[in-house]
């Protein structure tokens, strides 16, 4: 099915950059106003918070009494949305929390925000994250290899790079990046050990692959390592899962990937209730599933916010309606 494309297409000010800032440029904004808030007054969650510019998109269409809450793992992107929303936090609109979106039902329960109208997901890296080389994201800048999104935890990509086998190192270029010379390339990183940082390891990367393939496969492989660092994909599907117990009937969820492997784990789970994209069907052959896509299909950017923010160009937004219990086929038990 082709993908809508984005009802936002104007370059003026209330147009695909009205809410971007130095931190980051969120995308599709005016498509997730539109398309995710079913009642002004509700309560609504930026589980990928960045720099706040959905959260502030989304407080711009609802009602004094709407709410925001915000989760991001990077402290810096918690200190750069709080000090950005500071009026909506005193007017107790806005909230922002330290945690994963994996960690969603933990975190409303905390919040005593269950359940809610509407779950916004903007999945993978803030523009902020690739632009300061000290975080380690991007090949084209020398810095650490690290790609923690909190720079406070977890493993890092110079300890996968340094200290995982070859054997794994391929299986996750192959895995994560959908690399086909994932295996030549997880030989040379480990002849080539010790390496320290990114240019270091991009430098091995381009050594391995022709030229016209060096800036697609160096984003695969960087890719790849940053998913596995931060269980990217194992979050995506633990918030899935639990997004259908945490919004309410008829509220919705709306997601945006930018990389096939995201948007498969999506679209399936809103299509069918499940990642392996299986459907299930009623006595009377209808689909049941917890989720009703609205629309089928994803919504791309068009082409003024494309122009205005490359980054834009692989964004994919899919939007789904909670359906009825009944109408799903079955209760979803509760979050707690």
């Amino acid at each position: 099915m082709t993908a809508d494309r984005s009802q936002d297409d104007s370059p003026s000010e209330d147009g695909p950059l009205r809410y971007a800032t130095d931190f980051h440029a969120p995308v599709l904004s005016h498509d997730v106003q539109d398309r995710l808030v079913t009642d002004p007054s509700g309560r609504y969650v930026d589980a990928t918070l960045g720099g706040g510019g959905h959260a502030r998109a989304l407080l711009d269409v609802l009602a004094p009494d709407g709410i925001v809450l915000g989760i991001d793992r990077d402290p810096e992107a918690l200190r750069t949305a709080r000090t950005r929303l500071a009026d909506e936090r005193e007017a107790g609109r806005f909230r922002a929390v330290h945690g994963t979106f994996g960690q969603l039902r933990d975190v409303l329960a905390a919040e005593d925000l269950v359940p809610i109208d509407g779950l916004l997901l903007d999945l993978g890296v803030s523009s902020h994250q690739i632009d300061v080389p000290d975080r380690g994201f991007s090949f084209r800048d020398e810095g650490p290899l690290d790609m923690r999104m909190d720079p406070q935890r977890g493993l890092t990509a110079r300890q996968v790079v340094n200290d995982w086998d070859e054997r794994d190192l391929r299986d996750v270029l192959r895995e994560y990046g959908e690399e086909s010379r994932a295996g030549r390339i997880a030989r040379a990183i480990v002849e080539a050990r010790p390496l320290d940082t990114t240019r270091a390891l991009a430098a091995v990367v381009e050594d391995s692959v022709p030229p016209p393939d060096t800036v697609k496969t160096l984003t695969r492989v960087f890719q790849a390592l940053r998913i596995v660092v931060n269980a990217e994909l194992d979050e995506l599907e633990d918030v899935l899962e639990q997004s259908t117990a945490a919004v309410r009937t008829g509220g919705r969820i709306a997601a945006i990937s930018y990389h096939s492997l995201e948007d498969r784990r999506v679209k399936r789970y809103l299509r069918y209730g499940n990642f392996e994209g299986e459907p299930r069907r009623d006595l009377y052959g209808t689909l049941v599933a917890p989720w009703a896509e609205t629309p089928r299909g994803p919504i791309e950017a068009g082409d003024a916010e494309v122009a205005a923010n490359p980054r834009a160009r692989s964004a994919r937004l899919r939007v789904a309606e909670r359906r009825d219990d009944d109408e799903a086929g079955r209760p979803v038990p509760p979050l707690s």
